[in-house]
C-alpha cells in the first residue's frame, strides 16, 4: 500500500496518531526534502527508511515508487502538510490512477483551511488558489481572471515576494477585507485582519510563509465611471486626485478608473 502522509506545518505536535503509526510501520518513506524530513522523524524515533521525491525528480521516482509498491509499503511526506497540495504528490496519485493502483490518503494539518477559519471570512464556499506566478505581470493576469469570483480567495506567497503581491492584489482587485497569517501554528504566529487598501502601509516582518485570505467578490455595478470622474473635478479636484477619490469611494480598481480618466 502506498500512504500519502500530512506532516505538521509548524508545531511539530500536529500529527495525528496514526499518521505516526504509518510511518513506523512502512518499509519506505520518500520525503520532499531529506533534511527537513529528519527533523520530524527524529522528534518521534522513526527510523524507516528515508528517499528523496521533490518536483524535480517527480516523474522519474513516480515510476520507480510503482514498481517498489509491488513489494513494500510506501509512505509519502512533503516538507509541511499535505502532499500534493502546492507540494509534490499529484503527479504520482495521477500515475497511480492510471495503473489502477490501490492508494490511501491521511487527515492532517493544512495551512491553507487554518488560515482561512482565522481570518473570519466566509468559509462555506472557499476557492484556494495556491502560489500565483512570481512575475508581477502574469500575477496580475491570473488575479484578473479571479477578481469577479464571489467566494473567498486563499493564496500562498513566499515572504520575499509578500509585498508586491499585496500591492497587485489592491491594483487589481480595489478596496477588499483581507486576512494575512504567517509561522501558523509557531511560536510567532501572526494573522493581520485589515483591508486591502491599508495593508499597503503596513511593514510586514518578510519571515514565514504567508497564507493570505481575500474576500470574495460583492459583486460589480456598472458605474459610469467617466461621470464619477467628471463629477469630482467639478467638485474641485484635479484628474488625478478624482481618480483616487472615485477608486476609494466605489471601491473600483484605480488603474481601471485610471484608464477611464485619459480619455477626458
Amino acid at each position: 500500500m502506498i500512504y500519502f502522509c500530512p506532516t505538521p506545518i509548524g508545531n511539530l505536535k500536529d500529527i495525528t496518531l496514526r499518521t505516526i503509526e504509518i510511518l513506523k510501520s512502512v518499509d519506505i518513506i520518500f520525503a520532499e526534502d531529506k533534511r527537513n524530513s529528519l527533523k520530524l522523524l527524529n522528534h518521534y524515533n522513526i527510523s524507516t527508511k528515508l528517499y528523496s521525491y521533490h518536483k524535480f525528480n517527480e516523474k522519474s521516482m513516480a515510476q520507480k515508487i510503482i514498481e517498489l509498491e509491488n513489494s513494500n509499503n510506501i509512505a509519502i511526506i512533503s516538507d509541511a502538510g499535505m502532499p500534493g497540495i502546492s507540494d509534490p504528490g499529484y503527479v504520482l496519485i495521477e500515475e497511480l490512477i492510471a495503473h489502477n493502483i490501490e492508494f490511501r490518503v491521511l487527515p492532517g494539518a493544512n495551512a491553507a483551511l487554518t488560515a482561512l477559519v482565522l481570518s473570519g471570512l466566509e468559509t462555506e464556499h472557499f476557492l484556494f488558489y495556491g502560489f500565483c506566478s512570481s512575475k508581477s505581470s502574469a500575477r496580475k493576469k491570473e488575479l484578473n481572471e479571479l477578481k469577479d469570483v464571489k467566494y473567498t480567495l486563499i493564496f500562498y506567497e513566499a515572504p520575499h515576494r509578500i509585498k508586491e503581491f499585496l500591492k497587485d492584489v489592491y491594483e487589481v482587485f480595489g478596496k477588499r477585507n483581507i486576512s494575512i497569517s504567517r509561522e501558523i501554528t509557531k511560536v510567532f504566529e501572526e494573522t493581520i485582519r485589515i483591508n486591502t487598501e491599508e495593508i499597503q502601509g503596513i511593514d510586514l516582518m518578510e519571515k514565514g510563509e504567508f497564507v493570505v485570505v481575500i474576500e470574495g467578490s460583492r459583486g460589480t455595478i456598472n458605474y459610469d465611471i467617466k461621470s464619477l470622474i467628471l463629477q469630482e473635478i467639478n467638485n474641485g479636484n484635479s484628474k488625478s486626485k478624482a481618480v483616487k477619490v472615485v477608486s476609494k469611494k466605489y471601491n473600483l480598481p484605480k488603474n481601471e478608473v485610471y484608464k477611464e480618466s485619459l480619455d477626458l
